[in-house]
């Protein structure tokens, strides 16, 4: 089974979920990326709903908002005095570099962009090319902890393997299409977080036919 196979199989249990990433606007992917490190969805939506609420969804709101106040905000995702940090530093930059406009940044080539995403302090591979696919909407997939998990499940890959190893291996087989890029990702963190869990579902789970793991649970 290959990486589209694994696409058109979960696409066609789950429906198509298009972009998936929620956002009004392109800086709330920036936020989220930088939420979801080390936590959940179901926790980050809580810090973007308080962020919301607040009225807080520009750098520039974000280095205005007294940092004891922005911690306090986004506490529902955790580890919330580093990603507080990591927010106020990031919406500097962003407003000293390009006066807070994210289309003068997303108009550079990917590979520049994610390049100079990747020298901000607390951004790594995943949130660099989350905000590049869904910010920017440029084709950079995402892998993630979900990805690495199924993955290796599939008994495709080791699950040790390296992030720019997985990421090259899916890419070679798949077409590079934005909404294919945007919506496998968002397809296989749904299969991780509701079917392919840390204690899996394997019965319910449409990749089980060639997954060498629930063949190992004996569910069929």
């Amino acid at each position: 089974m290959n990486s589209f196979d694994i696409y058109k199989k979960l696409r066609e249990h789950f429906g198509g979920v298009g972009s998936w990433w929620p956002k009004d606007r392109p800086f709330e992917v920036i936020i989220g990326a930088i939420l979801t490190q080390q936590s959940t969805w179901t926790n980050v939506e809580k810090a973007l709903s308080n962020l919301k609420e607040a009225n807080i969804l520009t750098p520039k709101d974000i280095v205005e908002l007294p940092l004891d106040d922005l911690k306090k905000i986004i506490k529902p995702s955790g580890f919330f005095n580093q990603k507080a940090e990591r927010l106020r530093k990031i919406s500097e930059y962003l407003l000293a570099t390009y006066s807070g406009d994210l289309e003068l940044l997303f108009s550079k080539d990917k590979k520049i962009l994610r390049e100079e995403l990747l020298e901000l302090n607390g951004i790594g591979n995943e949130t660099a090319d989350s905000i590049i696919l869904y910010a920017a909407e440029k084709t950079e997939f995402v892998v993630d902890a979900y990805t690495k998990r199924t993955y290796s499940r599939l008994k495709i890959v080791e699950e040790k393997i390296r992030y720019d190893d997985l990421k090259k291996y899916i890419i070679n087989e798949i077409p590079e299409d934005l909404l294919i890029y945007q919506e496998f990702h968002g397809l296989i963190v749904l299969l991780g977080k509701n079917i392919c869990k840390k204690n899996p579902n394997c019965k319910e789970c449409p990749l089980s036919s060639g997954c060498k793991y629930a063949i190992n649970q004996k569910i069929h």
